[in-house]
């Protein structure tokens, strides 16, 4: 854990020299926010198996244009998500309570115009997770579940746990409940984020490379199976500061070194 607590410290302060810069000039957060949401969105996506390259995600997200060779639903993934990160930066400036009326509204722009019957819902049916010794729940487990997820992350807050561990523990017992037929992982992921926008944080942004799939899913699966979520927890936290830095060095911060 004092490892953990070293990478928490570094966010911290790394968040404190990012807020000292703002506000932002207006066209420069928007080029910037622009490229992050693509970036993220290419990423989110390839990890549930889309084959958009980052600049086709570009080109379908703000260009409108029909990449041959690629299916309708990849073109509607990138669409949707990209729509999705304009969802939760809105909301995170409106200081509205994160409820399970705002998962559901997630994950209905995930689903959107790919599976209307399921998109916003919770699943009716009992799922498996392929490659994954995780079992979800059954469905009828899921209302009460989702109730406890709720109530547990008010209680977390009230606590005074710190901003990323929350964040990490909303994208884990998420993803650990299922609670929907298709689109859990892009779903967590979000909700992740906008918690880590609501505290002054910048878009976590898990890579989709096999490797780093990998390393994700073994967080995950340890989190889920053996119940110790310090491995997921540690992920998130390098991968926010990875992006604080990134931010800050695009911003010119002098005293960030980048390789």
């Amino acid at each position: 854990m004092e490892a953990l607590e070293k990478l928490l410290t570094e966010a911290d302060t790394l968040r404190a020299r990012l807020s000292a810069l703002r506000p932002l000039p207006a066209e420069a957060l928007r080029k910037i926010e622009e490229a992050f949401a693509i970036e993220y969105t290419y990423e989110s996506n390839r990890i549930e198996g889309n084959t958009l390259t980052l600049q086709e995600t570009e080109l379908v997200v703000n260009e409108g244009i029909t990449i041959a060779g690629k299916s309708m639903r990849e073109h509607l993934e990138a669409i949707n998500h990209a729509e999705a990160i304009d969802y939760i930066r809105e909301f995170a400036k409106n200081g509205i309570e994160i409820s399970e009326r705002t998962i559901k509204e997630i994950h209905a722009l995930v689903l959107h115009g790919i599976d209307r019957e399921n998109a916003g819902r919770y699943r009716s049916v009992p799922v498996m997770i392929s490659g994954s010794r995780h079992t979800p729940p059954q469905p009828y487990l899921i209302e009460k579940q989702m109730e406890d997820f709720m109530i547990r992350f008010a209680e977390m807050e009230a606590s005074g746990v710190h901003p990323v561990l929350i964040s990490a523990y909303l994208h884990d017992e998420l993803v650990r409940i299922h609670p929907f037929i298709d689109g859990n992982g892009r779903t967590s992921r979000l909700l992740m984020n906008l918690y880590l926008l609501r505290n002054g944080y910048t878009l976590v942004n898990l890579k989709g490379t096999n490797e780093a799939k990998i390393t994700y899913y073994e967080a995950l699966e340890t989190s889920h199976i053996e119940k110790h979520p310090e491995m997921f927890q540690t992920l998130i936290a390098e991968a926010e500061i990875e992006s604080l830095r990134r931010y800050l060095s695009i911003l010119g911060d002098a005293t960030i070194k980048t390789e």
